[in-house]
């Protein structure tokens, strides 16, 4: 297939598990259609077209035309300069890398990473909370969050990768919402009746049993494993952490115990004085599992060589 079919395909498939649902997905689209027909012209020159189409500023591609043919690609959680160079060694050696995929967003898809985040209030809103608290509360961690990225220099793998001629693609969004509907569907079928039922789960799947025997498995960050999981909260996607004042909210929606791929200091003791039980699944280990099931649905017809590097080992469930 080709580069662009590759990437809609991704887009296609992180809408298809989006856990705020594919309706309210469309709706979302469907509105910034309409904003951007009342933009004047001068502002149109600098929207970013492509959210018309897709939903996820942090998933793009970053270099190639789109019509390249991949066979091939070297896979990364994260791909960087160091990485580009690695693939034009591998290439050097006669492998044949047609593409890289990283899972976190380099270039424009990081400097814009901030605004996916606001899909984080329809899933709190599914879970119980107030769509009016969980808007107001975000809205705060949004603005934080794309103060934090604006001095940062998100261009630099992009520029290694056109100077060297590769084709180069981040896939963010649309894999953490394949392993979020992933494990919260696997919760509510299973319901674990306690906190080491949850852990049992986790490390009964491929990749967080890996992350278990390197020493980045799953652990308790609150709560004990004697304590009863109740309503499981799965928060594994829309960016990055959502605001630390959310949990109180909640508790206050019935939920129980989150599992999470990974909670700061500050959000841990709001967590814990909120009652919560937080499981941290594995920050690399989910990711692992997110690209791994996005990866089944892009290879579903035309299977790909897949290079892994830079902490991604594939698991195929094809």
């Amino acid at each position: 297939m080709t580069l662009k079919e590759l990437y809609k395909k991704a887009v296609s498939a992180g809408i298809e598990n989006d856990p705020r649902g594919k309706d309210a997905v469309l709706m979302e689209l469907d509105a910034r259609k309409k904003d951007f027909e009342k933009l004047k012209e001068d502002e149109k020159e600098f929207f970013d077209s492509e959210t018309l189409e897709n939903p996820y500023s942090d998933s793009r591609i970053l270099n190639g035309s789109g019509e390249e043919k991949i066979k091939s690609a070297l896979v990364g959680i994260d791909i960087e300069v160091g990485e580009l160079l690695l693939a034009e060694n591998l290439k050097a050696k006669g492998k044949s890398v047609d593409l890289l995929i990283s899972h976190h967003p380099e270039g424009r898809a990081y400097a814009n990473l901030y605004s996916v985040m606001q899909m984080q209030s329809d899933i709190l809103h599914r879970f119980g909370v107030p769509i009016n608290v969980a808007e107001d509360l975000m809205d705060s961690r949004i603005k934080e969050v794309e103060r934090k990225l604006m001095p940062v220099n998100h261009t630099r793998a992009v520029d290694a990768a056109r100077l060297l001629g590769i084709p180069f693609i981040c896939l963010h969004t649309p894999a953490d919402n394949m392993v979020a509907t992933y494990l919260q569907r696997l919760f509510d079928e299973k319901k674990p009746y306690r906190v080491s039922d949850v852990m049992e789960a986790l490390k009964g799947i491929p990749e967080y049993r890996t992350a278990s025997f390197n020493g980045a498995g799953p652990k308790i960050l609150t709560g004990s494993k004697n304590r009863r999981a109740g309503k499981i909260f799965v928060d594994m996607t829309g960016g990055t952490e959502g605001s630390k004042e959310i949990f109180e909210s909640l508790t206050a929606g019935g939920v129980n115990t989150i599992v999470a791929m990974h909670l700061g200091e500050e959000h841990r003791k709001e967590a814990e004085k909120n009652h919560l039980n937080v499981v941290i699944a594995g920050h690399i280990a989910s990711d692992n599992l997110g690209i791994n099931l996005l990866l089944d649905e892009l290879s579903g017809g035309s299977p790909l060589e897949i290079f892994e590097c830079s902490g991604f080992k594939r698991v195929s469930r094809n």
